[in-house]
C-alpha cells in the first residue's frame, strides 16, 4: 500500500515534517544551506532552515550539528560569532552564528 500525498490548493506538494533517512534529508537541505552561505550574510542554523520551511531529519538533536559540521569541515562556512536564538524553544539561548566563505559563492555559482 502507497500512501499519497494531496497538493496543496496552488497545486504545491507539501514538505513531509520529517525525513525518513538521513541521505535523503542531506539531499534536501544540502543546496538550500549552501546557498544562504554564498549570500554572505551571518545566519544561524535555525533561522535558514525556519525561512525555508525545511523539514527535520530523523533525528533532529544531532543531524542539525552534523550538517553544519559537514558544511564546515568541507570549507562552505566559517564561525562569525554568537546570537540569541530565534528559535521557539530555546528562551534566547546563545547559538553559533555562521558566515559563508569563497567556496560556498563557487559552488552556488556552478
Amino acid at each position: 500500500m502507497t500512501s499519497t500525498v494531496q497538493p496543496t490548493l496552488d497545486g504545491n506538494v507539501p514538505t513531509p515534517a520529517q525525513s525518513a533517512d538521513y541521505e535523503t534529508w542531506l539531499a534536501v537541505v544540502w543546496p538550500v544551506f549552501i546557498a544562504a552561505a554564498a549570500t554572505g550574510r551571518t545566519f544561524t542554523c535555525y533561522s535558514v532552515a525556519d525561512a525555508a520551511k525545511l523539514p527535520n531529519p530523523p533525528n533532529p538533536q544531532a543531524h542539525w550539528g552534523r550538517l553544519i559540521t559537514l558544511l564546515r569541515d568541507e570549507g562552505y562556512i566559517r564561525t562569525a560569532g554568537w546570537a540569541c536564538s530565534d528559535r521557539p524553544t530555546t528562551h534566547h539561548s546563545g547559538v553559533r552564528t555562521w558566515k559563508g566563505t569563497a567556496a560556498a559563492r563557487r559552488e552556488a555559482a556552478a
